[in-house]
């Protein structure tokens, strides 16, 4: 008997360990399913204007713009930052454009709704069918695959506003399932070294249980104020926060009877770490603190590195003397060259996939030019007998460029010319529905006529060859014709077609 009893054991024991080890396979073999991605935030409506469609890096090539809020004149229109509609971020901003210019060279967008400041529209618009609208306009305008909704602050408390938010977003994946198109969604939740609030937990447990597919949770390493205890860094504390993030999300999967193994779980959790100076002024993220977050990364396959935020990656200049305020164009740290994307970036082990570069450099001798039509350039073609201005804007061979100063003769998609030596600067492909814009001109009469013998101060507007100038500073008998050939040293700027747009309208209100 003592024999048997001991037989039973091993065999039970082996029993056991086989089904052990079948289930760290699997579990092996699901993480290894889910791609490990880097993409790093940008700050659509921040100035100066971030050029995310040309990468500093290849770690920079996907992006997540943001910030997707109700408008304050409809809580159930989408809006960026609540400065621009979607369709005056085509048109002052050059957002379509520029994220087809990203796409063209191989690059990729996700979109953000939310963030801390503002409304998020699932708490603004309450009408469910509006709601889902206005999500579904912002995907297929900017035809997205990945979504993230950056939950924060008031928003993460209204537990409506995130039921309404879960119905909807189930109902947007199943619809595009239907049409055989995916649609990742990861959660963005503030988090503490002690992990994620009992709100953000129910966040989760409500997207699940409502039937959403979740990609992640997205936890936002950064600002802990108080929460970080004395002696611990920037570094100990994003760790403690993604191990006790990892710990709840094992409990809130398996209280909605979704088992998912450890390595698994590992990929659904994405880091956010705000690089540099945090808003907290005690908070500094520093190069040093990145590379141990990649390198915490990679030991445990996390599933998305990000960053707040591109627009931050550089070292700040001289002019900007307090660093411990936060700017929105620098991280306020050392960096000289190196940079926090090509750092935090190289956590990801794939990739994404290789698009074939199509902008007019990449041109083969062999590939056929792009005939441009009038009826479909939102711009003029560009001809060798115009002379162009600064901020002219042209199209040549199914791409829309800008110019940089007085030109003339010099071909937009010169390949010799580069960088600074540059006369044009390529802003993104002519879109699907483009149609040529009309010229702008002023009201004959609406300022009085440039005269050689009048005195001009600052301020002042004169109309000169249909156009409208301002002067600049004090001036006599200077033509603003020396604006129109680029001249630096011209007493005269000439109002844009968007100055003079705004303008106009201005004045038929009143």
């Amino acid at each position: 008997m003592p024999r048997l009893a001991l037989l039973v054991l091993v065999l039970v024991g082996l029993v056991g360990g086989g089904i052990a080890t079948w289930q760290s396979y699997s579990d092996s073999r699901a993480a290894a399913a889910s791609p490990s991605i880097f993409a790093g935030y940008v700050d659509v409506t921040a100035t100066p204007r971030y050029a995310f469609e040309q990468p500093v890096n290849e770690d920079a090539k996907s992006v997540v713009l943001s910030f997707i809020v109700a408008s304050e004149k409809d809580a159930c229109s989408p809006s960026w930052g609540n400065f621009y509609s979607l369709d005056q971020a085509g048109s002052d901003l050059d957002l379509d454009r520029r994220i087809a210019r990203l796409r063209q060279a191989g690059g990729d967008v996700s979109v953000s709704f939310g963030g801390l400041t503002n409304k998020e529209l699932a708490t603004a618009c309450t009408d469910e069918s509006k709601l889902k609208a206005a999500y579904s306009e912002v995907i297929d305008r900017y035809d997205l695959s990945v979504v993230d909704l950056d939950i924060e602050g008031a928003a993460l408390s209204d537990s409506a506003a995130i039921s309404r938010l879960a119905k909807v977003m189930r109902e947007l994946q199943e619809d595009r399932q239907s049409k055989k198109k995916a649609l990742s969604i990861w959660l963005t939740l503030p988090v503490a070294p002690s992990g994620l609030t009992s709100e953000g937990t129910a966040a989760v447990q409500e997207l699940l249980s409502a039937g959403v597919d979740l990609a992640g949770v997205n936890v936002m390493t950064m600002d802990y104020g108080d929460s970080r205890v004395p002696g611990q860094s920037m570094l100990q504390a994003s760790i403690a926060a993604a191990e006790a993030t990892h710990a709840q999300l094992a409990t809130v999967y398996s209280t909605v009877h979704q088992e998912i193994g450890t390595q698994t779980l590992w990929r659904k959790i994405g880091l956010t770490p705000m690089i540099g100076q945090n808003d907290v002024e005690a908070d500094v993220f520093t190069l040093q603190d990145a590379q141990g977050l990649h390198d915490f990364a990679v030991s445990k396959g996390i599933g998305r590195m990000s960053m707040w935020s591109l627009n931050r990656d550089a070292e700040c200049g001289p002019n900007y003397p307090t660093l411990t305020v936060v700017s929105d164009a620098c991280s306020g740290v050392e960096q000289g060259d190196q940079r926090f994307s090509e750092v935090l970036g190289a956590a990801a082990d794939v990739k994404l996939p290789s698009v074939p570069d199509t902008s007019p450099t990449a041109a083969t001798t062999t590939a056929a030019p792009v005939v441009d039509d009038p009826a479909t350039s939102p711009y003029p073609i560009w001809s060798g007998l115009a002379t162009y201005t600064k901020a002219d804007r042209v199209v040549w061979q199914g791409n829309v460029y800008e110019a940089k100063w007085w030109t003339k003769d010099d071909v937009p998609n010169n390949p010799v010319a580069k960088g600074s030596s540059a006369p044009w600067a390529l802003i993104g492909p002519v879109l699907p529905g483009d149609k040529p814009q009309p010229q702008i001109t002023a009201p004959a009469g609406t300022y009085p006529e440039w005269s050689a013998g009048t005195v001009f101060r600052k301020g002042d507007r004169v109309m000169f060859d249909q156009k409208v100038f301002e002067a600049k500073w004090w001036s006599q008998g200077q033509s603003p014709e020396t604006a129109l050939q680029g001249s630096t040293e011209s007493a005269w700027m000439k109002l844009s077609n968007e100055e003079l747009s705004r303008l106009i309208s201005g004045e038929a209100a009143k």
